[in-house]
C-alpha cells in the first residue's frame, strides 16, 4: 500500500500584456512637436521643425519602413531575412529598367519583381534546402550587388544619359495633397509660434506633394497589421513562425506560407529599393542603398516585430537623414538637445518600470555626456555628419528595447512530416 501526498505550487498569475491605447499616439506626437518648438527656440535653428525637413523625413523614412515591413513579413514566418539590403539592391535596377521602358509604374513593378525574385532566392536555400538563414542572407547580399552592376553596365550604359554605375534621369511619379490648404498653413508656419507653428508643418509635411508612392507604403503598413494580425490568412503565417509543427497538425502547408511570407517580404524590400531610385532620387546609382536595409531590419527589431513599431523606428532614421541632408552639422548641432532628452528620458524609464539599472543608468549618463558636448561645441564635425542618422538611430533604438520576443521558430530549419 503506497500512500501518495500531492503538494500545490503556487503559479504567479502572468500579467496580459498591456496594449497602448489609441490615445497615447497623438498625445505622443503632440509632446514631440513641444520639445521640438522648445529646441528651435533655444538654438534658433528652423530647420529642425520646418514643413520641409519633415515631409523630406516622411520621404526619406519609406524605404526604410518598407524594407523593416519585408523583414516582419519573413520573420513572422520563421525565416530570418538578412538579405534586404541586397533584395533593395536588386529593387533600385528593378524600378530603374522598368520605369525607362514602361514609364513610372512600370518601375514600381518591376522593383516588386526583381525584389521578390531575391526573395524567392532566399526562400528556396532557407526553407527548401535548409541552409543556415544568416549564411543566405549574407550571400544574397553580396550576390545581388555584382547582379545589379553587371546589369547596369550591360543595360544602362549604352543608353543617352546613362553609364555603367548609373541610368538615365526617371520619369517620375505623381504627386499627392489636397489643393488650397498649403499656403494658409505656410503662412502660419513662418509665424514661428510656439508648437502651433509646428504643428502646421507637420500638416503642410503630410498634405503637400507626397508621392504616390509614399501614400501606397504608408497603405501597405497598415494593410500589413490587418492581414497578418485580422485574417485567417495572417494566422498560419505568424503560426508558422511561432510553431510550424503544430501548424501542420493542423492542416496547414507550412513551405507553402512560408514561401508566400518570403516572397512578400523580397517584394516589399525591393519596392523600398525603387524608391530610392524614383522619389528620394531621379535615377538608379550604384551603391545608393547605403544599408538601408539593415537598418530596416534594426527597426523591425525595436518594433518589436510589428508594424508600428517599424514605422516609428524607419521614422526617427528618416528623420534624421533629413535634417543632417537640409541643415548638415549646425543643425544636427541642435538636434543634440532632442536625443539627450530621449536618452535620459529612456533612461529614467529603463530605470522606475522595467528594473533594468544597468541599461537605464547607461542611458542617462550618455544623455548627460551628450548635452555637455551641445555646450561645448558649436557644429558637429562634417567627417561625422554623414553617418549622424545611423549613430543616433541605433544609440536609441539600443536604449529603448523592450521586452522583445521574436517568433518562437524563428530561424530555425523546420523540415515537413516533423510533427508526425
Amino acid at each position: 500500500m503506497t500512500l501518495s501526498v500531492a503538494t500545490e505550487t503556487e503559479v504567479a498569475p502572468t500579467r496580459p500584456a498591456r496594449r497602448i491605447p489609441f490615445w497615447v499616439w497623438p498625445l505622443a506626437l503632440a509632446a514631440v512637436l513641444v520639445v521640438l518648438s522648445a529646441i528651435r527656440l533655444i538654438t534658433g535653428q528652423g530647420d529642425i521643425s520646418s514643413s520641409g525637413t519633415l515631409g523630406a523625413a516622411l520621404a526619406w523614412a519609406m524605404p526604410l519602413a518598407l524594407a523593416g515591413l519585408g523583414g516582419l513579413w519573413a520573420e513572422r514566418a520563421g525565416v530570418i531575412n538578412i538579405g534586404l539590403e541586397g533584395m533593395m539592391v536588386l529593387g533600385t535596377w528593378g524600378a530603374a529598367f522598368g520605369a525607362i521602358h514602361g514609364g513610372p509604374w512600370m518601375g514600381v513593378v518591376g522593383a516588386l519583381v526583381c525584389g521578390g525574385l531575391g526573395g524567392l532566392v532566399h526562400a528556396l536555400a532557407t526553407v527548401t534546402f535548409g541552409v543556415d538563414h544568416i549564411v543566405s542572407g549574407v550571400a544574397l547580399n553580396i550576390v545581388a550587388v555584382g547582379v545589379a552592376s553587371y546589369l547596369a553596365a550591360r543595360f544602362f550604359g549604352s543608353i543617352p544619359g546613362g553609364s555603367d554605375v548609373q541610368s538615365p534621369q526617371l520619369p517620375g511619379l505623381p504627386t499627392i495633397g489636397i489643393p488650397g490648404i498649403s499656403d494658409p498653413l505656410k503662412s502660419v508656419e513662418d509665424k514661428d509660434w510656439f508648437f502651433v507653428s509646428e504643428l502646421a508643418a507637420l500638416l503642410r509635411a503630410a498634405t503637400t506633394g507626397l508621392s504616390a508612392l509614399t501614400v501606397i507604403a504608408l497603405l501597405l503598413i497598415a494593410g500589413t497589421w490587418w492581414v497578418l494580425w485580422r485574417t485567417p490568412f495572417g494566422l498560419r503565417v505568424r503560426s508558422c513562425g511561432e510553431s510550424p509543427v503544430a501548424a501542420e497538425t493542423l492542416g496547414v502547408n507550412v513551405y507553402l506560407y512560408k514561401y508566400i511570407a518570403v516572397v512578400t517580404s523580397g517584394a516589399l524590400a525591393g519596392l523600398g529599393g525603387g524608391f530610392l531610385a524614383m522619389v528620394a532620387s531621379d535615377a538608379y546609382r550604384e551603391g545608393q542603398t547605403g544599408g538601408r536595409g539593415y537598418i530596416g531590419l534594426a527597426a523591425m527589431i525595436f518594433g518589436n516585430w510589428r508594424p508600428g513599431g517599424v514605422l516609428m523606428g524607419s521614422g526617427l532614421f528618416g528623420y534624421m537623414d533629413a535634417l543632417q541632408l537640409r541643415g548638415g552639422g549646425a543643425a544636427l548641432h541642435a538636434l543634440l538637445l532632442l536625443v539627450a532628452l530621449l536618452l535620459v528620458g529612456i533612461g529614467v524609464w529603463q530605470v522606475l518600470r522595467r528594473q533594468a539599472y544597468v541599461q537605464g543608468t547607461f542611458a542617462v549618463v550618455v544623455g548627460i555626456l551628450v548635452v555637455v558636448y551641445w555646450f561645448l561645441s558649436d557644429v558637429v564635425p562634417s567627417e561625422v555628419t554623414p553617418f549622424a542618422p545611423h549613430l543616433t538611430t541605433l544609440l536609441v533604438l539600443a536604449f529603448a528595447s523592450q521586452r522583445l520576443r521574436m517568433p518562437a521558430a524563428n530561424g530555425k530549419v523546420y523540415r515537413r512530416g516533423e510533427g508526425h
